[in-house]
C-alpha cells in the first residue's frame, strides 16, 4: 500500500514521516473552505471537459465523472451536508475532499480527473467563481435598496427638511433630495462591484501549478463553460493572484462606508432632538431597564460592520504585502476574510425593508426648515441679483442675521425698515425671495435641490435603477454552478 493510501494525503510520496498530528489539524482549510463545494465541483466538470477533449479521458468516463460530481454536489448541499464536509476525517481542503468523494463513488477513474493540473490553479479558479457570484448577490441587493429609496423619495413629494454641513442647520432641501443622495452612492458602488466582476473574469484553470499545464489542454473549453471572458494570460500571475478578492473587500467597503452613512443619520434623525423619523418597531428592541425606549438596533449594527468589511480587506492587504510569485500557502489566509463578509448582502436586503418602513415626520422636518435663518443664502442670492458683489452681499445678510437673533426672530420676519439699515438695496421682494419655496427653487441648477430639478432627478434616477435591477455582474447566472 502507497504512503498515499496510507495517509489519505494527496502529496506524500516523496514523505517518509507522517506530519505532527496538532500542525495537521491547524493548518487544514476545509473547516473554513468547504464553501468552495459547488465551485469546486464546477470548475472539476469544466476540466474534466478539456480532459476529454484532450483524449485525456473517454466520452465515458467524462460522463461518469460528471455525474458523480453532481451527486456530490447535491448530497452534500444542504446544511447538515456542509457540516460533514467541515468536519470529514482526513480531507485536508475542498479539493481533496472532492477527490476523496470521487474515488469513493468511481474508484480509480476519480484519481484521474486530477490529470494536468494543480490546487495553485484550483483555487484560484473556486475563488474567482465564489466572489463572482458574491458580487451578484450584492449587486441585487444594492438595487432592492435603490428602489426603496427611490420608491420613498417619490412618495416625499414637495416634503421639506433642513440639510447641513458640520451637523449644523445650513439649507432647506426636498427630502427627495436628500434621499436621491444615497441612490448616486448605490450606483457608483453598484459600477464598483461590476467592474471589479469583470476584471476577475478570467480562467486559470490550465496554469497548473505555476508555469502552466503539462498537457495541451484547450484552455477555452473550461473557461467557456464556467462563464469566464476567457483564460487568464499569465499562469505565474494566475496562480498567484488574489487582487480580486482585496478589490472586492475595498468595493464592499465602500458599500458598508455608505450604509454607515445612513444608519447614523437615521439614527440622529430619530432622536428626540430631531424627532425627524420614526423608527419601525420591527427592526428595533426596548430597553431592560427602561420601559419607554425603542432604540435602533438595526442602524447600530449596520453603522459597526464597516469596521469589520474594511478589516477583512485589509487583512487581505497584509497577508498579500510582499509576497514572491508565485503561489505562497500564505494566500490560504486570504479566503476567510472573503468568506466573513458574506452579511452585506443580507444586511442590504434588511436596510430595503427597513427604509421602506420609515415613517417620516413631514411636519418637524418642515418647521425645521424654516427656523434658525436656513435662507440666509437665498437672502444674499436676492442682493446679487441687485448688482451687490457677493462678499459684500454675504455681509450685509451676515449683519442682518444677527441682527435678527437680537431680536429672537427669523429672517423674513425682519421689517424692511431694519433690513434697509443694513443696505438700500433691500426692497418689498425681498420677502418672496427668502419663502421657502424660493430657498429651494433658488438652487436651480443640474444636480440642486429646486423642485423641477429634483423632479427631473427622480426620473432619471428610476432610469437608473431599473437599469442596476436588470443588470447585476457579468456571468453571475454561471457562478458556482
Amino acid at each position: 500500500m502507497s504512503n498515499e493510501q496510507q495517509s489519505g494525503k494527496m502529496w506524500s510520496g516523496r514523505f517518509r514521516e507522517p506530519l505532527d498530528k496538532e500542525f495537521e489539524l491547524w493548518q487544514r482549510s476545509i473547516v473554513f473552505d468547504w464553501r468552495l463545494l459547488r465551485q469546486e465541483v464546477a470548475a472539476s466538470k469544466a476540466h474534466a471537459s478539456a480532459l476529454e477533449a484532450a483524449r485525456v479521458l473517454t466520452p465515458a468516463e467524462l460522463t461518469e465523472l460528471r455525474t458523480a460530481l453532481d451527486a456530490i454536489a447535491a448530497e452534500f448541499a444542504t446544511a447538515a451536508g456542509s457540516d460533514k464536509v467541515r468536519n470529514h476525517p482526513v480531507a485536508e481542503d475542498i479539493h481533496h475532499f472532492v477527490e476523496l468523494s470521487l474515488v469513493e463513488r468511481v474508484g480509480s477513474l476519480g484519481r484521474k480527473l486530477h490529470t494536468g493540473r494543480s490546487r495553485n490553479e484550483q483555487i484560484a479558479t473556486d475563488l474567482r467563481l465564489y466572489v463572482r457570484e458574491q458580487t451578484g448577490n450584492v449587486i441585487a441587493a444594492l438595487a432592492k435598496w435603490a428602489d426603496a429609496l427611490l420608491d420613498r423619495a417619490q412618495s416625499a413629494g414637495d416634503a421639506v427638511m433642513p440639510s447641513y454641513t458640520h451637523l449644523q442647520r445650513a439649507e432647506p432641501v426636498l427630502v427627495a433630495h436628500w434621499l436621491l443622495a444615497y441612490v448616486e452612492m448605490i450606483v457608483r458602488d453598484a459600477d464598483r462591484l461590476r467592474d471589479c466582476a469583470t476584471r476577475l473574469n478570467h480562467c486559470p484553470l490550465g496554469s497548473g501549478a505555476i508555469a502552466g499545464a503539462t498537457l495541451a489542454l484547450d484552455r477555452t473549453i473550461a473557461a467557456n463553460e464556467l462563464g469566464f471572458n476567457g483564460p487568464t494570460c499569465n499562469s505565474m500571475d494566475a496562480t498567484s493572484d488574489r487582487d480580486f478578492i482585496l478589490e472586492h473587500l475595498q468595493a464592499l467597503t465602500f458599500v458598508g462606508l455608505h450604509l454607515s452613512r445612513f444608519a447614523e443619520e437615521i439614527t440622529l434623525f430619530a432622536t428626540a432632538e430631531f424627532g425627524f423619523v420614526n423608527l419601525p418597531e420591527a427592526f428595533s428592541t426596548g430597553s431592560s431597564a427602561m420601559p419607554q425606549k425603542k432604540n435602533p438596533d438595526l442602524t447600530e449594527l449596520i453603522r459597526a460592520k464597516v469596521g469589520r468589511i474594511h478589516g477583512a480587506a485589509e487583512a487581505v492587504t497584509l497577508q498579500l504585502k510582499g509576497l514572491p510569485l508565485a503561489y505562497n500557502k500564505d494566500m490560504q489566509e486570504t479566503q476567510e476574510p472573503a468568506f466573513q463578509v458574506e452579511f452585506v448582502a443580507q444586511m442590504l436586503d434588511l436596510v430595503a425593508r427597513f427604509t421602506s418602513a420609515l415613517q417620516f415626520n413631514f411636519d418637524r422636518m418642515r418647521q425645521a426648515a424654516q427656523t434658525g435663518y436656513l435662507n440666509a443664502m437665498a437672502g444674499a442670492t436676492y442682493l446679487v441679483h441687485k448688482g451687490v458683489p457677493f462678499r459684500t452681499a454675504h455681509e450685509k445678510i451676515g449683519n442682518a442675521v444677527r441682527f435678527a437673533l437680537e431680536k429672537q426672530v427669523e429672517l423674513n420676519e425682519l421689517s424692511l425698515e431694519d433690513l434697509r439699515q443694513f443696505g438700500e438695496d433691500f426692497a418689498d421682494d425681498f420677502y418672496d425671495a427668502v419663502s421657502l419655496q424660493a430657498t429651494l427653487d433658488c438652487h436651480d441648477v443640474i444636480g440642486g435641490t429646486a423642485t423641477a430639478r429634483v423632479k427631473s432627478a427622480l426620473h432619471d434616477a428610476s432610469q437608473r435603477v431599473a437599469a442596476l435591477k436588470q443588470a447585476g455582474a457579468p456571468e453571475v447566472a454561471h457562478a458556482g454552478t
